[in-house]
């Protein structure tokens, strides 16, 4: 009864850890590669290879640590990365959801009125 329990939570920690891939692959197939160049990380190439990996060991090849190196991959990616490449591409996903937006005349102090 017990090993049915685990053996039912390590099938739930390798789907979860197969979406997080997946979400991370999309997320950096998404962006311009000019922005990576930007933000001075790796190319897009190099993340969407490493990514790709990350999803196909976890679909593949079910080996614990291997599937915990493209977790850590896919972290990376969404901690450090994509918020450079927000931040260079002028907002991206960061301003359109929710709250802190603001008008096409805002400057960087806020808006601009024309000298009116």
């Amino acid at each position: 009864m017990l090993m049915q329990g685990f053996a039912g939570l390590m099938w739930l920690l390798y789907l979860a850890m197969l979406a997080f891939a997946v979400v991370a692959f999309v997320m950096a197939a998404l962006f311009r590669e000019d922005a990576y160049r930007a933000s001075s990380k790796q190319s897009k190439g190099f993340w969407l290879i490493i990514l790709g990996i990350a999803v196909a060991v976890n679909l593949l090849i079910p080996m614990l640590f291997l599937q915990i190196a493209g977790l850590i991959a896919s972290i990376v990616f969404l901690v450090d990365v994509r918020p450079a490449l927000i931040q260079v591409s002028g907002g991206g996903w960061g301003r359109r959801r929710g709250g802190g937006g603001g008008s096409s005349s805002d400057g960087p102090y806020g808006p601009w009125n024309g000298g009116r």
